[in-house]
């Protein structure tokens, strides 16, 4: 069954001109901002941000903090199915370049970053949403993410990542405002205050059947710690220089989407627990709609059902419980 199944992968720019395809989620953090009338100022601010953000973590040789600029490719996995007739896009990614504007080099950054899903938009937005539809108390259904998981697992091992990507993806994302985080007392140079949480909550179950464990660092000058979800050791398998490309990348967006989490006005402390209720924060000048994106994500979900897992259901459970990945 695994021979059903490859990949293509496309590349595009993500600049102040930057169009979303047709086959991105609407509701990705990138393609969010390149809509409406304020598109390109969006874009143009938002690129500012991430750009400043690096040069204020990457302090050495760059005395007035603009040696660097980050450039963003935005990578489409479309997932071919059966004998190649029939494609979908399963999953969308950010890959960040670092332009060094001293020596004039372009140094490889890391990929993953932004994380985008069809599938995770079904299985959140359509499939727990009805498992739990007129139940007195939540639970999870059988298996959840399963599928999800072993489509992500086979993708990262497949010969089409490895043939465009040298190290494994790391996914940056907000900690969870239903959790409380402690501090440990371990601190990265980079990646700055370690926190860890009580329990497991459900994107970290969900990402670990994507065979992907999380940490979490509030970096210097942050104030609120960033979970990262990577295979392998995030601290030795990544240059400093590749994770500033990715906190400065995804804390800009958290500062966009989650101004009351990573835009507060004070630092998370010893033990921190996030609030999208208070209102000691400060907006960017970047428009965002969170009530609109968060309806798209039940729109994608049921594309999802209807387009990928009603019409391959038989195809795609006889290859996920075969998968040994």
């Amino acid at each position: 069954m695994n021979n059903d199944f490859t990949f293509t992968i496309k590349s595009s720019l993500f600049d102040e001109n930057y169009n979303p395809s047709e086959n991105t989620r609407i509701t990705t953090n990138f393609a969010n901002l390149a809509r409406g009338k304020n598109r390109q100022e969006n874009l143009r601010n938002t690129l500012g941000m991430i750009n400043n953000r690096f040069n204020s973590l990457a302090t050495w040789d760059n005395p007035k903090g603009d040696r660097y600029s980050v450039e963003l490719e935005i990578i489409s996995v479309e997932m071919n199915i059966a004998d190649n007739s029939n494609i979908f896009p399963v999953i969308e990614i950010l890959k960040t370049n670092i332009i060094d504007t001293k020596t004039h080099e372009r140094i490889e950054g890391i990929v993953g970053n932004n994380f985008s899903s069809y599938v995770r938009d079904y299985d959140f937005s359509v499939l727990l949403l009805e498992h739990n539809k007129n139940q007195s108390e939540f639970s999870i259904p059988d298996n959840f993410g399963g599928l999800h998981g072993n489509i992500f697992k086979y993708f990262i091992n497949s010969s089409e990542y490895k043939e465009n990507f040298k190290k494994s993806p790391v996914i940056c994302l907000s900690v969870s405002n239903k959790d409380t985080y402690h501090r440990t007392g371990n601190q990265h140079p980079v990646l700055g205050i370690e926190y860890q949480q009580n329990g497991a909550s459900l994107t970290e179950k969900y990402f670990k059947k994507m065979g992907l464990q999380v940490r979490y660092f509030m970096p210097q000058n942050s104030v609120a710690p960033l979970a990262f979800y990577f295979t392998g050791d995030l601290l030795s398998d990544y240059t400093n220089i590749e994770l500033i490309s990715t906190i400065s990348t995804m804390e800009t967006f958290q500062k966009i989407y989650r101004p009351e989490i990573y835009n507060a006005n004070s630092a998370a402390g010893q033990c921190y627990q996030p609030s999208l209720n208070q209102q000691d924060y400060s907006l960017t000048k970047i428009v965002y709609d969170r009530e609109e994106r968060s309806q798209l994500a039940i729109e994608q979900g049921k594309f999802t059902e209807e387009h990928f897992i009603k019409p391959y259901k038989n195809i795609l459970e006889q290859w996920s419980a075969n998968c040994t990945l």
